[in-house]
Formats: structure tokens, sequence, C-alpha cells
């Protein structure tokens, strides 16, 4: 299966690693710090040219990539088809 990140990008749910909310996350130093070393090593790709919400980790035939999205992380998360609760399955 596919999921629409924005734009023309799509990714396989199979290669994602997270999905997480842009706003929240990056309070954290680690994460500012995660995204900072993405970036500088090109593995970031903005899908979005409106204000981003979240952010999509995913490991692409062996490469880590992390998109940069305009949806919000909620959207994406029910778009992909995982479950947030695994008690109610």
């Amino acid at each position: 299966m596919y999921l629409h990140l924005g734009q023309d990008t799509v990714v396989r749910t199979s290669d994602i690693i997270g999905i997480f909310d842009i706003e929240n996350t990056s309070l954290s130093r680690s994460t500012r710090g995660y995204l900072a070393q993405a970036e500088k090593n090109k593995l970031v790709v903005n899908v979005s040219y409106e204000m981003p919400k979240s952010f999509v980790v995913c490991c692409e035939k062996g490469k880590q990539r992390v998109y940069i999205s305009q949806i919000s992380s909620a959207t994406l998360k029910k778009r992909s088809g995982y479950i947030d609760d695994i008690s109610n399955v």
C-alpha cells in the first residue's frame, strides 16, 4: 500500500519508520538535532510549499529519508492504516 504525503509524493507504507507531528516533536533538542543532521546529509525531502505540519521517516532501499509534509500527522496515520492503540485489536 502507498501513502500520499503531499504534492506528487507517495511512499510505500512498508518503508515508513515513523510519522511525527513537527510542532510537538521539534521542541526536543534531540529531534531538532536529528532533523538538522538529516538536512546536512541531504536526506530531507520537502514535499510542501505550505507550513509543514509533519515529518515522515522512511527507509527506502536501505537508505533513510525524511519527508516534510503539510499534511497533519493524524491524517497521515489514518490514511496509512496504522493502528494507534494495539489493545483495541
